[in-house]
């Protein structure tokens, strides 16, 4: 598939005669030059930078069949700014003499971020028929917002698991299938640009260094992202190479934490511009060390929990000609965490293992996107290698005994080895119309190595486990090596027409199928039964969209949405002894969304709202679950039917003073309507993780001091309510209501800044996750409390 795109790709640059710029279709009604400028690269299908270089001026507008170049100057004719064409898909806005002054319209989201392309083309924010929400760049460096943990409060609807970086799972809406990661496909999407970076993985937690922005897109997205995308999409944007000109910058952070050990972060970027401005390229470079602080009073050590992530990106765009271009990326992440971070004493910062339980997670991907004009459409197509190692320790003494009676240690470890290639082409309509579409086709193959063992310590009294390794006193009585081959195809596509002034229907559809094949051989002592498995599974289906919008004259938009989402089914081989048929393999699963939304500006633009109430029909849910203590080990089932009713919301207000407020709320009330006997004879209420209630807050305040120096404030704080961790009702295992805010002040000089910080100011110590071991899950309290206060400084620089 991927020789046949590029042999595709070159012949149509090479009979690609014409070098000028292909005529467009514009239709840009009066507006502001920076709102102008939105519709234009909506409707030029190219990335806009710097659009909020011209400020509020104007109006502008434009109509009837342009070049791109034609397109901007007619635009931009008497405006305070000019603008340069960096490559094929790339405009760039700069301002004439002195900035403007900022926009007196919200703070957030500012005009740079109403482009975006979770949708797989660029399109306005405010005009989809959807829930979505993007955090730019500038705010995620200014708000110390550096992974996807961080970036949860401030993104409506998103929450994460916290079992440890590197552990944990993205969740929407409150579309929890669980707390814990197994075989179940992920229910958040997450891309990294144009590329899938999960399947049933634990997010990578990659750093967010030199990003243009994070895009949320919420509820099912089947329709163009597939399994996978069941609650919504999780997108980074990088920062592209620029031909344009040199850059870089970097930044440095030093913290302390109430009673741990202090932490460290460190951050480099640089852009150079390659072969007289045809080619550029960009490369990131990261270092973070944070400080652990937990005790283990059994090993007698301090701050055990400390985690490294380094890591780093080269990019290389590439200007094949006129209208097309190559992006090339190499990502790589590694991270290391020397212990996990929940508790089982009554002391808030203690534990009694008798095994650190570190984990790694390395993450590595190459891809390759190339975009061009066709006759009256764009083209684009990715080409990706991902490579995702990941392993864990867990003390597993409770379970040793099953094995020999009077073990005094049990280690239990499992990894995977995930190889996977992706190929997605996406083919959609040039300029302005009534009718505008998308059409598109998917491919992967991946290779997934799951080995895990059991390992104990049989005689001679309890030892550290670092002992029993170099003394050669471990015995393996349990060893599973697991092969998984997957193979997904799929065709989408999507039309959307204007049919009547402020009408729009668009309706779109996925066809899939997907084959699933699985080996396994297993191996230990009693009461392990030695066993080999050989089982497939294959889905295949159609998951639909459609939806309806109307918008208003001053913009404001109320729209209708049904979407679709789902998940292939999968097989269980992991016990110590054999897995009754009912639980040998488990079924697809099925979203159907129901959302009625609205969204739009208000108060001379200072007011942004965005609102939606959805209603689910979530069928035959699939969860990753652990076998009750001792055993503990995973397996995957179909737990039930259940309706989910839910609300969302969030607004953004700007003063014109310095003073900007962002707000975002989520309610959602799940009800189960059936479950599956095989699974429990009945549920809880609620969905495991998913609280009823989580929000989040922001306001930042900057103000203009003399010799060019700007004071800026800011304060941030996130809620999530209290929930449940497993779908049975006798267990208390309960997170509770957390609260975890962030105090920021810094002073800005141009492109230099310098400040301090504080996290959770108030030293709360809330249980944010009460789970950390499946050995002992039910049995001991297990709890995850939040970091201690930290006090820290920063500092950052781009030339």
């Amino acid at each position: 598939m991927r020789a046949s795109l590029t042999g595709l790709c070159l012949l149509t640059l090479a009979t690609r005669a014409e070098a000028a710029e292909a005529r467009r279709r514009f239709a840009i009604p009066s507006k502001s030059y920076a709102e102008a400028l939105i519709d234009l690269a909506v409707q030029a299908n190219v990335s806009l930078l710097g659009a909020s270089a011209c400020g509020t001026g104007g109006p502008t507008a434009l109509a009837g069949r342009h070049t791109l170049s034609d397109a901007l100057a007619r635009v931009l004719s008497g405006a305070p700014c000019t603008w340069r064409i960096v490559d094929a898909q790339t405009v760039r806005i700069i301002p004439i003499g002195p900035a403007p002054v900022r926009a007196e319209g919200p703070t957030a989201p500012a005009v740079a971020e109403l482009l975006v392309t979770a949708r797989k083309r660029p399109e306005r924010l405010d005009s989809l028929p959807a829930g979505v929400s993007v955090v730019s760049g500038e705010q995620l460096v200014v708000s110390n917002a550096y992974d996807a943990r961080e970036t949860a409060g401030q993104l409506v609807g998103v929450l994460t698991t916290n079992l440890g970086p590197g552990r944990d799972k993205l969740l929407m809406r409150g579309l929890s299938d669980g707390a814990f990661t197994g075989r179940a496909r992920s229910t958040v999407s997450t891309y990294l640009d144009d590329a899938p970076i999960n399947y049933n993985a634990p997010d990578p937690d990659l750093r967010l260094v030199d990003v243009e922005q994070v895009e949320t897109v919420r509820g099912p997205q089947g329709a163009l992202y597939g399994s996978g995308a069941l609650a919504g999409v999780y997108r980074i944007v990088t920062n592209k190479p620029d031909p344009g000109g040199y850059a870089a910058g970097g930044a440095a952070m030093a913290g302390s934490t109430t009673g741990g050990a202090p932490s460290y972060e460190g951050e480099v970027y640089a852009n150079a511009p390659l072969a007289d401005g045809r080619a550029a390229a960009r490369l990131v470079a990261y270092y973070d060390d944070q400080g652990g602080y937990l005790d283990n009073v059994s090993l007698r050590l301090s701050n055990v929990d400390s985690t490294v992530r380094t890591g780093g990106r080269l990019a290389l765009r590439l200007e094949l000609s006129d209208s097309w271009t190559a992006d090339l990326t190499a990502v790589g992440q590694h991270l290391n965490s020397r212990d996990t971070q929940y508790t089982t004493l009554a002391a808030r910062d203690q534990r009694a293992n008798q095994v650190r339980e570190a984990s790694v997670n390395d993450f590595a991907q190459g891809a390759l996107t190339l975009h061009g004009e066709l006759a009256g459409a764009d083209l684009a197509a990715t080409t990706s290698y991902l490579q995702h190692a990941y392993s864990s320790l867990y003390d597993a003494t409770q379970v040793a005994t099953q094995f020999v009676s009077g073990a005094t240690l049990g280690v239990y470890s499992e990894a995977a080895r995930i190889r996977r290639v992706v190929q997605d082409v996406v083919l959609t309509s040039a300029g302005s119309s009534d009718v505008s579409w998308l059409v598109g086709v998917y491919g992967s193959s991946s290779l997934e190595r799951t080995p895990s063992a059991l390992d104990i310590v049989a005689t001679g009294g309890a030892i550290p486990f670092a002992t029993a390794v170099s003394q050669g006193r471990l015995t393996r009585v349990y060893d599973e090596e697991r092969r998984d081959q997957l193979q997904e195809l799929a065709a989408y596509g999507e039309t959307t027409w204007r049919f009547a002034p402020g009408w729009t229907f668009a309706a779109g559809a996925r066809a899939f199928r997907s084959h699933l094949d699985v080996k396994a051989n297993i191996a230990g002592a009693p009461p392990t039964l030695p066993r080999a498995i050989d089982e497939t599974s294959s889905s295949s289906g159609v998951s639909p969209k459609l939806s309806l919008q109307y918008e208003f004259m001053d913009e404001a938009l109320i729209y209708g949405l049904y979407s679709e989402g789902f998940r292939p089914g999968g097989v269980n081989t992991t016990n110590f002894v054999g897995i009754k048929p009912a639980r040998t393999t488990f079924e697809p699963d099925r979203l159907q969304n129901f959302e009625l939304g609205a969204k739009g500006r208000f108060l001379d633009q200072r007011l942004v709202v965005r609102a939606a109430a959805f209603y689910d029909v979530w069928s035959n849910i699939q969860s990753d679950q652990y076998r009750p203590a001792p055993t503990g080990l995973a397996y995957t089932a179909n737990v039930g039917d259940a309706h989910i009713r839910g609300l969302e919301a969030e607004a953004a207000y700007d003063w014109g003073f310095g003073l900007s407020v962002q707000a975002n709320a989520l309610y959602s009330a799940p009800k189960f309507t059936s479950v599956n006997p095989d699974f429990a004879n009945t549920l809880g209420s609620g969905l495991p993780g998913a609280p009823r209630w989580s929000g989040g807050l922001l306001a930042r305040y900057d103000h203009a001091l003399p010799r060019d120096l700007t004071l800026r404030l800011l304060a941030r704080a996130s809620y999530v309510g209290p929930a449940r961790l497993t779908f049975d009702p006798t267990l208390s295992a309960r997170t509770d209501p957390v609260i975890d805010s962030e105090l920021l002040a810094e002073l800005v000089r141009r492109r230099v800044s310098g400040g301090v910080f504080i996290s959770n100011p108030t030293d709360a110590s809330g249980n944010t996750f009460a789970y950390g071991n499946p050995f002992t899950f039910g049995q001991v309290r297990q709890v995850t409390p939040q970091r201690p206060r930290t006090f820290g400084v920063r500092v950052a620089a781009a030339f």
